[in-house]
């Protein structure tokens, strides 16, 4: 059968399954159906609801302004999919095509997108994360469970990490006039994806705001009492904390334990794909019939050295998942590279934070627009010469400029003056991100080497 035949074939008869039933997942299945795909679709996800949008969560939905069951994702058409929520997938046989279902099921397919995204690391001693009150945010129900909380009125609430999600959940509670604690590891909130000098600039606005914030500052146990209730932190420098609610925001983990032993390239760090959102498997050899978007992905960029970059953002997401669908189903002359520039946003303590690039590859930081004192400005980010990213603090409009000094991979510092540049933004300052092999919480982009495949393998070569 030719190769148009063969398309045409599928795109009439095939099957398609989706493991992850969110963002990605979901725009994935309406860009099929509008390429005319008339096969069958089927949705696999571990949640029972169906898609919803995470950003709120930790924004209006904390504060009380919306509730869960209102963050469902639109629709931009019906997908008509069999959809199999509340049911993980537990493993993929890649010679057969099957994935494995946690019910015992097992599901054919012609063409599989893993669109399995994160989850909330959890805290590391069991038996303490099983206390009453210690809580994680990452899905709807998670969401739900911490509103709650909040609403009750905690007498002090604790936030282990100040990375993007814990600063928006402090913002959450000293907005409900709460009594907030956020103990970070770092040197400053969002260092590990903005770096220290913009992380001073939030370390500044935690605390104007009434935040108790503890940087340099391990949580070393938590302690609760005879019913089972948080009650005491224990953290590294002796100090003993008394709380009765905790939330993890210790950053997340890919979703990939369901693929070991599969041969594809999966691991900690995401599974590795091709510009065309390919999957490879472990041999890094590229797979046809697998495909990868959103936050488990790991994908090269040209903009950025070629690494493979891992994205947790919301636009990236959106914008990989139409073009893996776009090349599930298409001949290979047609098929297109995923090459969307990082975008990410941030709204804490009254402050709107946006970035584009990926400053967490910058050495140095130059002050461009407006003031740091003021906290409104843009801010951009050098590597080698060239500019690599920006960050706005309630200065938005500059953005688009910058995204486009990235694309043409324009020089740093940038040439040009610009009308309200004010003293100390003359001249370029390390950005002091920390040292990437200590533990941060907050970045947003991972930045992962070159290899597609995580895990070694053994190269035995036949004998003669």
């Amino acid at each position: 059968m030719s190769g148009d035949a063969a398309l045409e074939r599928l795109k009439r008869e095939g099957r398609i399954v989706v493991v992850g039933a969110s963002l990605a997942g979901l725009r994935a299945a309406e860009t099929m159906r509008e390429k005319g795909f008339a096969g069958s679709l089927t949705m696999i996800g571990d949640e029972p609801h169906e898609p919803y949008d995470r950003p709120p969560l930790s924004k209006q939905v904390l504060l009380g302004r919306t509730t869960p069951d209102r963050t469902l994702l639109p629709r931009t058409r019906d997908i008509d999919a069999k959809w199999r929520l509340g049911v993980p997938a537990t493993g993929l046989d890649m010679a057969a095509r099957r994935v494995r279902l946690a019910d015992g099921d097992e599901v054919e397919y012609d063409r599989l997108l893993i669109a399995t995204g994160v989850r909330a690391r959890r805290w590391p001693n069991e038996e303490e994360a099983a206390l009453e009150g210690v809580l994680t945010l990452r899905t709807r129900d998670d969401g739900l469970a911490l509103e709650r909380r909040l609403a009750a009125g905690p007498r002090r609430v604790l936030v282990i990490g100040a990375g993007f999600t814990g600063s928006e959940i402090a913002s959450a509670c000293r907005e409900r006039g709460l009594e907030v604690t956020v103990a970070e590891r770092g040197a400053a909130p969002l260092v590990g994806a903005l770096g220290g000098v913009i992380g001073e600039v939030a370390a500044e606005m935690h605390r104007e705001h009434g935040v108790d914030l503890r940087t340099g500052i391990m949580v070393t146990a938590l302690e609760g009492d005879s019913s089972g209730q948080v009650r005491v932190a224990h953290l590294s420098d002796g100090t003993v904390l008394e709380t009765d609610t905790v939330i993890v925001g210790l950053g997340a983990q890919r979703n990939t334990e369901w693929l070991a032993g599969s041969g594809l390239g999966a691991g900690p760090r995401g599974i590795a794909c091709d510009a065309g959102c390919r999957a490879f498997d472990i041999r890094g050899i590229v797979t046809d019939d697998i495909y990868v978007a959103g936050d488990v992905a790991r994908s090269p960029h040209a903009l950025f050295g070629y690494q493979f970059l891992s994205l947790e953002h919301w636009g990236n997401a959106v914008e990989q998942a139409r073009t893996a669908a776009h090349n599930m189903l298409s001949e290979s002359s047609d098929r297109r590279p995923h090459l969307w520039v990082p975008a990410f946003w941030s709204s804490q303590f009254g402050v709107n934070i946006k970035s584009v690039g990926v400053p967490s590859m910058g050495t140095e930081i130059l002050f461009t627009q407006g003031s740091r004192a003021e906290r409104r400005f843009a801010a951009v980010y050098g590597y080698q010469g060239r500019v690599i990213g920006a960050v706005t603090f309630d200065n938005c409009r500059w953005l688009p400029f910058y995204q486009e000094q990235i694309e043409r991979t324009a020089p740093f510092p940038p040439p040009f003056a610009t009308v309200d540049r004010r003293p100390e933004g003359n001249k370029p300052v390390p950005a002091d991100f920390p040292d990437p092999s200590v533990p941060t919480h907050g970045p947003t982009i991972t930045l992962s080497g070159y290899s597609p495949a995580d895990r070694r393998i053994t190269f035995n070569p036949a004998r003669p």
